[in-house]
């Protein structure tokens, strides 16, 4: 199954605008109690979070919001933990070498389901001057304006 199938249940939509992606992971994350139980409920912010690796060379999720349940009284989590993330070994070297370069940002781009399992994917991103992200938009403005020429010619 590819990277980044399965039950979409939040994704980080500022993320391209503010990063060009070039490459993306998939990885688990450690959750502690009920907070498997808020995500399925779509309880969950993404928009603030980044991913860092810590000097254990172990990748961790920060200022993931996930709500707390609120059936859930006695094993309820604190919302904005930092939260370790699986990779593999592999993965997580060459990480640490991209990201030791200038620019360069570990941003989670959505998080989903995969087969009873929370997921986030991971992107890579080299982070947008200003005047690439109005490139961007002139070109999304551009792209929309024919389509809707299309359209309206067809009728």
């Amino acid at each position: 199954m590819p990277k980044g199938n399965g039950k979409t249940i939040t994704q980080n939509k500022k993320a391209s605008h503010d990063y060009f992606i070039e490459e993306t992971y998939e990885a688990g994350i450690v959750l502690q109690g009920t907070e498997i139980k808020s995500i399925r409920n779509g309880r969950v912010n993404i928009k603030d979070a980044h991913a860092r690796i810590d000097r254990k060379g172990e990748v961790q999720l920060v200022n993931l919001h996930i709500a707390e349940y609120e059936q859930g009284n006695r094993y309820n989590h604190d919302p904005t933990r930092s939260r370790k993330l699986l990779l593999h070994r592999k993965e997580i070297d060459k990480l640490i070498g991209l990201t030791q370069q200038q620019g360069y940002a570990l941003v989670p781009l959505k998080i989903y389901i995969k087969n009873g399992y929370a997921k986030v994917l991971i992107g890579l991103g080299r982070g947008k001057k200003k005047y690439d992200k109005r490139e961007d938009l002139k070109r999304k403005q551009m792209k929309r304006d024919v389509d809707r020429a299309i359209k309206d010619h067809m009728r």
